[in-house]
């Protein structure tokens, strides 16, 4: 049995020493800027509050508003979405009306 290891090992050292040889790194990491577009515009109307108060922190309303039309439903399981997936900092007793205003906003005309 060790006589078959031994050159499989002597073969695996061999193949790895020139990369633990290296002394420059392999990938060099460069920090970037980046502009977001900026805009003070707000969601209007009955039931805004909810939306302007838990989603602009993330999303400009124009993001929201030229999403397609969805039903509620989706509407739904979007803003769950964002507080599962992505750790949103929705109050709970405002996700009804979040979903309510998307749904109404954003209904098939």
């Amino acid at each position: 049995m060790f006589r078959k290891v031994l050159p499989l090992a002597l073969l695996m050292v061999a193949a790895l020493a020139p990369v633990s040889a290296r002394t420059e790194p392999l990938i060099t990491l460069k920090s970037v800027t980046v502009d977001l577009p900026d805009s003070d515009r707000t969601f209007l109307g009955p039931g805004s509050d909810a939306i302007n108060n838990n989603c602009l922190a993330c999303h400009s309303a124009d993001m929201v508003l030229n999403q397609p039309v969805l039903a509620k439903s989706v509407w739904q399981a979007e803003v769950t979405k964002m507080i599962q997936s992505y750790k949103a900092p929705v109050s709970e007793e405002d996700v009804a009306a979040i979903v309510d205003y998307l749904a109404q906003m954003k209904a098939a005309e």
